[in-house]
C-alpha cells in the first residue's frame, strides 16, 4: 500500500539515524517517496552505501554519513557532512538502536555506559547538532524513537528499557525548549515490530504466538507502520502535535 502524500514534506531536509535497515530504513524509503532530501547515518557502511545508490540511480536526493554514534565526534562530523550535501535540517529522526538482550546480573559499568551510548546519548547530541538550523529555519520536527518494552514491564534487556525509558523524558524537555522557535518534538512508541534482525534472533513460532495474545489486534508490526507515523510528525499536518508519545504497538499489553 503506498504512503500518503504530505506536499510539505516536499523538499524538506531530513536527517535519519541508523538508516541503513530495518525501521530506519523504511523511513528513509517513504521520506524518499515524499520528494524530501534525506540524509542518513549509520554503522552499517556497506549496507548504508548500497541503499544510498540504489534510491540515488533511482533520482533521489539522499545521501549517506558512515558513522558510529556511540563516538560524538563522528556524529557531529557525520551531520556536517549531510549538512554540507543537503542543506541544514529541518526534521531529525532519532530511530537508531540496539536491542541487544542481556542479564541483570551481568551487567558491568563499561557495559551499562555503551549501551547508554547506544540507545540515548546520541539522540541528545543529534538534536543539539540540528537544532541551530531548525531555529534559523523558523521550525522544525525532532521525532525520537522510544520503546513500549518498559511500558510492558519486559525483562531481559534492563538497561535497554532504562534508555528508552529516559527517551521520553528526553523529549519533553527539548519540546518545552525548542518549542518557542517552533520545533516539535514528539516520540513514537514502537511495540515489537517484524524486522530482520527480530525474525533472525528472536521471533520464533512460540515467541510470535505468546505476543499475538498481549496485542490487541491480531496482525504482527511490519516497519512501514512506524514509518507513516514518523512521517505525519515530519509533515506540516501535525503542526500543534508535541511533547507527547505515539503508539504504534497494536495495542499491546
Amino acid at each position: 500500500m503506498p504512503f500518503n502524500i504530505y506536499p510539505s514534506l516536499a523538499e524538506r531536509v531530513v536527517v535519519v539515524t541508523g538508516g541503513a535497515s530495518g525501521i530506519g530504513e523504511q523511513i528513509v524509503r517513504g521520506f524518499v517517496e515524499q520528494n524530501a532530501k534525506v540524509g542518513f547515518v549509520d554503522i552499517d557502511a556497506e549496507r548504508g552505501a548500497r541503499l544510498c545508490k540504489e534510491l540515488g540511480d533511482a533520482g533521489a536526493s539522499i545521501c549517506f554519513a558512515h558513522c558510529d554514534l556511540r563516538e560524538i565526534e563522528q556524529l557531529k562530523s557525520a551531520f556536517a557532512e549531510l549538512e554540507a550535501a543537503l542543506g541544514p535540517a529541518t526534521v531529525l529522526v532519532n530511530n537508531a538502536a540496539r536491542d541487544d538482550r542481556h542479564a541483570w546480573e551481568d551487567v558491568t559499568p563499561e557495559y551499562y555506559d555503551e549501551r547508554i551510548a547506544t540507545n540515548l546519548r546520541h539522540m541528545y547530541f543529534a538534536t543539539q547538532a540540528v537544532a541551530p538550523g531548525m531555529i534559523a529555519a523558523g521550525g522544525g520536527s525532532i521525532i525520537n524513537f522510544g520503546s513500549n518494552s518498559w511500558w510492558e514491564a519486559s525483562g531481559g534487556m534492563p538497561v535497554y528499557t532504562t534508555a528508552k525509558a529516559a527517551v521520553h523524558g528526553m523529549t519533553r524537555a527539548f519540546a518545552r525548549d525548542l518549542g518557542p522557535h517552533r520545533i516539535r518534538v514528539n516520540t513514537v512508541v514502537p511495540g515489537w515490530v517484524m524486522t530482520e534482525r527480530q525474525k533472525d534472533l528472536w521471533a520464533t513460532p512460540e515467541a510470535l504466538e505468546r505476543h499475538r495474545q498481549r496485542q490487541c489486534l491480531p496482525d504482527l508490526i511490519e516497519p512501514v507502520y512506524l514509518a507513516r507515523m514518523v512521517l505525519f510528525l515530519a509533515s506540516d499536518d501535525a503542526a500543534m502535535c508535541t511533547a507527547n508519545n505515539y503508539m504504534v504497538e497494536a495495542g499491546s499489553i
